[in-house]
């Protein structure tokens, strides 16, 4: 899949304006965490996508795919939520198979940025489909030299066993769509741990002082 223009933006996007498509974004996620609620997959997006901060510098998220669907969609994602929460570390690298020689700088890197990865970056492959041969001995590569290797797939062991950590979303039987694990993803990527408030800190306190209350 290739976007129509020279940025990042899906050609969805530049029917709205940016302000109007995050705000429908967010309230997409919301009603999504909310179906999900009674499951674990919201833990486990939430979860995965925090790993993503783990990123020392900007530019050092690299994204790849198959060489028939590279991930635009997450990258787009994640270029909005690096942008709105100040998280510099979020604004991924897209590599691609065949970048074409006119593209602009940041849509013209190649797979070749993998022989340069090393510790403190992190590369999310991203396969719904089975990820191929000459993709796995790049992330194999790339986890040699220090990448931490996370992987959203569709099942895919191979590239499950190369990964740190790897989020699986099979095409059946699973309530979450592979689409839909990407938005959630993403927005849990920019979103603070919960701080708890001073009426929190507070019982929790009188529970140590005192022990958890019990009723009759």
């Amino acid at each position: 899949m290739t976007p129509a223009t020279g940025n990042l933006a899906e050609p969805r996007r530049t029917a709205v304006t940016w302000g109007t498509m995050e705000r429908m974004d967010a309230a997409a996620v919301r009603f999504l965490r909310e179906a999900l609620a009674s499951t674990d997959w919201v833990a486990r997006t939430r979860e995965f996508g925090r790993t993503l901060r783990a990123t020392r510098s900007p530019g050092g998220l690299l994204l790849v795919g198959t060489p028939d669907e590279e991930p635009w969609h997450l990258t787009a994602h994640l270029s909005d939520e690096a942008r709105l929460s100040g998280l510099g570390q979020l604004a991924p690298t897209l590599l691609r198979w065949s970048p074409p020689p006119d593209a602009p700088a940041h849509l013209r890197v190649g797979l070749d940025r993998l022989t340069a990865a090393t510790r403190g970056e992190t590369l999310l492959v991203v396969a719904e489909d089975q990820a191929p041969v000459p993709l796995l001995e790049r992330v194999d590569d790339a986890r040699r030299t220090g990448a931490t290797i996370l992987a959203l797939d569709g099942g895919d062991p191979d590239l499950a066993s190369l990964a740190h950590d790897a989020l699986s979303i099979p095409e059946i039987g699973a309530p979450l769509s592979f689409d839909g694990a990407q938005h959630l993803i993403s927005m849990a990527a920019a979103e603070l741990p919960h701080r708890a408030s001073l009426r929190e800190r507070l019982a929790r306190l009188a529970d140590r002082v005192t022990g958890p209350r019990t009723l009759d």
